[in-house]
């Protein structure tokens, strides 16, 4: 029985499919993904001369499924691969949603108001409730003394914006409008009478 050409070019594309994702798992410092491309080659070429009239548009086919299926492949085979015995092995056990997650302390501070303590470009230190802590704007720079407004809290990154007119303190505290080098000795827990080092 003599397979038609149409199903080389079938079997070949199969192959090809198959080996580029034995490439991801079994790492061959590139001799399967050359492999693999020599397959996709040959049956694209072999769906070309399937026959005069239809063979380039067959061929035209078989290469674009290769285009859309290669990546395809190779996302699946890397989504997959983390989770096989030498995904683990390489790279270690994954971390929980428990590790990601902030914790409930840090999640408390979504929906807060603060006064940004440094020119946040686009990090800096924010004060909220008397508490430094460290955010991230949402691209723009930020100037000290300007109120921001906590929008998340993603894996321990408190993520700030601007504050409105009206997310504003109607009277703001002492404490939120002095600077923080103006701060007294004692709040920054130096003792003034204490011997300095020699």
């Amino acid at each position: 029985m003599i397979i038609p050409d149409l199903a080389w070019a079938i079997l070949l594309m199969f192959a090809g499919c198959a080996l580029v994702v034995l490439e991801v798992f079994i790492p061959s410092g590139g001799i399967i993904s050359v492999l693999s491309a020599v397959a996709f080659i040959a049956s694209i070429i072999i769906a070309s001369w399937e026959s005069p009239t239809t063979g380039p548009k067959t061929g035209l086919a078989f290469a674009a499924a290769t285009v859309f299926l290669v990546p395809i492949l190779v996302g699946m085979a890397f989504k997959i691969w983390p989770h096989t015995r030498f995904g683990k092995a390489f790279l270690g056990e994954l971390p929980t949603d428990d590790d990601v997650l902030p914790t409930d302390s840090r999640r408390a501070l979504v929906g807060r108001v603060g006064v940004v303590r440094s020119k946040m470009l686009p990090s800096g230190a924010v004060e909220i409730d008397g508490q430094m802590v460290d955010a991230v704007s949402q691209g723009q720079a930020i100037e000290p003394g300007t109120y921001v407004v906590v929008l998340e809290v993603r894996a321990n990154r408190v993520v700030v914006r601007p504050a409105d007119k009206d997310q504003r303190p109607s009277h703001p505290s002492s404490r939120e409008i002095d600077n923080l080098l103006n701060r007294p000795i004692e709040d920054l827990g130096i003792d003034p009478l204490e011997e300095p080092l020699a």
